[in-house]
């Protein structure tokens, strides 16, 4: 009896995340509902915090510079101590579209105790950006492209809606074997643990956002205490979502298809050291917390295909449903990345590497080196001596 009670478990489970956790795998619905409307043209300051981003910030900054239908725009590139040539990329991009005008460089000093380095470099552009009285700041990174419309969208959003932050899930790259099997399944579980409609809602208090484009008034800022209050996140994105959620501002966070990241991932090493860098962070450093996941990872994700091997009818029969709901709730999110639905059979698989990142994550952490991200550990202990 035990047996078939645990074999319920992934059951429910996939039964209250198909219908009861915000619909969060209905890919359908998570795009932004207005057209750009050229009659809410709003002057707009882009922040792209760029730490060594030769490679790819050119067409970052050609992309944004290039935006119509969102009203003006200037492009402020904050260099994070870079040791190659990103600066003279971005330069020589907007100048060589004639638009050298609206960008501006700015090269940031390290980062003081306390800050991690994005949001230091976001915050020396957010003390650029005052001087141009910006009506909305757009945060994005340096290896996102964004469609001509893709800023229109976003203003006639956070228009229509008055909201403080709204937010988009960049479309990532998947097209070598590793981002084909993990990119998406990185985008279902970031959808799973904020559900953009949950997010949208002011009744309830969960807060998310996707650091690669987020429009923000600058009102809101100024109501959490300025982008000082997030010194010291790695997870800035959704953090600031949360500030200015429970400060009483209007959030909201959905997919797109006008802004996509070009920064690939060749091999499942690099994607594992992506998930790394911030998933013991995301626990709250908390080893019980790492142990609850494990622990809810393997009864919703491994046990179905497990008890396909248990020779017990009933268990197998509930283990075989718990792997069709399980498909049926990802097989949208491959239809998006335009991959075969037989490949959501593989996501107990998808889900132990994600396991084993997690782990990872944590040990990193102990060793004193969490959250590497291009030479720099943002996520240590802090001494109390």
């Amino acid at each position: 009896m035990s047996l078939y009670v645990l074999a319920a478990v992934p059951v429910l489970t996939w039964l209250y995340l198909l219908l009861a956790r915000g619909g969060f795998w209905r890919v359908s619905g998570q795009f932004a509902p207005l057209a750009a409307n050229p009659a809410l043209a709003k002057n707009v300051v882009a922040i792209v915090p760029a730490r060594n981003e030769a490679p790819v910030i050119a067409d970052a900054v050609q992309s944004l510079l290039q935006q119509r239908g969102g009203g003006s725009i200037h492009v402020i590139v904050i260099d994070d101590g870079s040791s190659d040539a990103t600066q003279a990329a971005a330069l020589a991009a907007a100048a060589g579209i004639g638009l050298a005008a609206h960008l501006s460089v700015v090269t940031a000093p390290p980062p003081p105790a306390g800050w991690s380095g994005k949001v230091w470099a976001m915050s020396q552009g957010v003390a650029a950006a005052r001087q141009l009285d910006p009506d909305y700041l757009l945060f994005t990174d340096a290896d996102i492209h964004h469609d001509a419309d893709a800023l229109g969208v976003l203003v006639s959003n956070a228009e229509a809606r008055g909201a403080d932050l709204v937010s988009c899930m960049v479309k990532l790259q998947a097209a070598t074997t590793a981002e084909r099997w993990l990119i998406p399944a990185f985008v279902f579980f970031f959808l799973m643990l904020y559900p953009p409609a949950w997010i949208a809602s002011p009744r309830r208090r969960t807060a998310g956002a996707a650091g690669g484009c987020m429009l923000v008034r600058p009102q809101a800022l100024e109501r959490i205490g300025g982008i000082s209050c997030l010194r010291s996140q790695i997870i800035d994105d959704c953090a600031l979502a949360r500030a200015i959620k429970h400060s009483g501002g209007s959030i909201w966070l959905g997919l797109t298809r006008s802004a996509r990241s070009t920064r690939p991932y060749a091999s499942f090493a690099e994607i594992g050291r992506m998930i790394s860098r911030t998933a013991f962070n995301q626990l709250q450093h908390s080893y019980l917390l790492l142990a609850a996941t494990l622990a809810a990872l393997l009864l919703t994700y491994l046990l179905p295909p497990l008890l396909l091997l248990s020779g017990h009818r009933l268990s197998m029969a509930l283990g075989a449903a718990a792997w069709m709901l399980m498909c049926i709730a990802y097989t949208p999110m491959l239809r998006f990345y335009r991959l075969s639905p037989i490949c959501s059979l593989g996501l107990p698989a998808v889900a132990l590497f994600y396991a084993a990142a997690t782990v990872h994550s944590a040990v990193q952490y102990g060793r004193g080196r969490g959250g590497q991200w291009k030479g720099r550990a943002q996520d240590v202990r802090v001494s109390l001596e």
